[in-house]
């Protein structure tokens, strides 16, 4: 995987998106291209948990489920596992449908306000599945068919979203994350209070350049912009993603986060595609599934494969949070 300061490999993309609603309704082709004979929407796997016994710890509900095995190592009073959609449908008494939304699936006909959590009967507390990201085992499943649905399964491209906190360096007072660690050194401590101090002079300060996980060439560098979001595009191998360790070569690897006793990590891409155009994966930002445009034979495969959660789609579905109309 190598970046790529030429992005004209991603131009194509561009004329086959809406630039916005023609009507009152936007369809998923902000963001996924039109014109492939079939599609399919691989749901994003969300998480559930209850405690041993009857009584919840008091934990706070993680509504975006980031410190899971944190939170699950913290605690032996909590169990927990990977749910599917289909069977969170069922625990709630709601339907699964191929236009299903999270929120109308746990919670139909209202919002979740001052809660910890959409539970069932029996007791099991629900979690948001991940936005904007397919976690490494489901990518890798959808990944062994979509290299035997191309011709090019080693020459592709692989774009991410430029908006990803840390992925990109910038000019600026103070960097855009920071990690957490603690002392009982009182000079440590002075140094912490400190740099909380007066931060309305920091306006005045001289902006310095805060470093990112990508450097400083690429993160000043081009942009694949398309109608609705800029991303940094590399040349990568469709193969590679079949492999759980593609992290390990990707060149948004969070390094910055391993130095910090984090292990490694990166963003799945929000856009990958073969050079031939066979097919093109989508995980945009804002949704909790993963659109994958292609033949309809690529599609019926992933539908069938029992490790994914996948119903193919029409062209023109409409996947906004409030589209889901059988559960509304």
């Amino acid at each position: 995987m190598r970046w790529t300061s030429d992005t004209s490999a991603g131009d194509w993309l561009r004329e086959r998106l809406d630039d916005g609603p023609p009507t009152d309704a936007w369809t998923m082709h902000v963001v996924v291209p039109r014109g492939y004979p079939a599609y399919a929407r691989v749901f994003h796997p969300a998480h559930r948990d209850r405690p041993v016994g009857d009584e919840w710890p008091g934990l706070p509900y993680d509504a975006h489920r980031d410190a899971w095995d944190a939170f699950q190592a913290r605690d032996p009073e909590i169990i927990g596992d990977r749910v599917s959609w289909t069977d969170t449908a069922a625990s709630m008494g709601t339907t699964m449908h191929p236009g299903a939304q999270w929120q109308h699936l746990v919670a139909p006909g209202r919002i979740i306000e001052n809660e910890d959590g959409p539970r069932d009967s029996a007791g099991w507390r629900y979690l948001d599945p991940p936005i904007g990201r397919l976690e490494i085992e489901p990518l890798a499943a959808v990944a062994e068919h979509l290299v035997t649905h191309t011709s090019t399964p080693d020459a592709g491209w692989a774009a991410v979203w430029e908006g990803w906190g840390g992925l990109l360096g910038f000019r600026g007072h103070g960097p855009s994350r920071g990690f957490y660690s603690f002392s009982d050194d009182p000079n440590h401590q002075a140094m912490l209070d400190r740099s909380g101090r007066d931060p309305f002079n920091s306006v005045f300060r001289r902006k310095t350049w805060q470093e990112g996980i990508l450097s400083r060439e690429i993160s000043e560098g081009p942009r694949l912009q398309l109608p609705h979001r800029g991303h940094v595009l590399f040349s990568a191998a469709p193969r590679s993603f079949a492999h759980p360790d593609w992290i390990l070569d990707a060149p948004w690897r969070d390094r910055p986060a391993e130095e910090h006793g984090f292990p490694p990590s990166a963003q799945s891409p929000s856009i990958l595609w073969p050079d031939d155009h066979a097919w093109v994966l989508v995980s945009e930002v804002d949704f909790d599934s993963t659109i994958i445009a292609g033949s309809v034979e690529l599609v019926e495969a992933i539908r069938a494969d029992d490790r994914l959660e996948a119903f193919p789609i029409d062209e023109g579905s409409e996947l906004t949070w409030d589209a889901d109309e059988v559960n509304a």
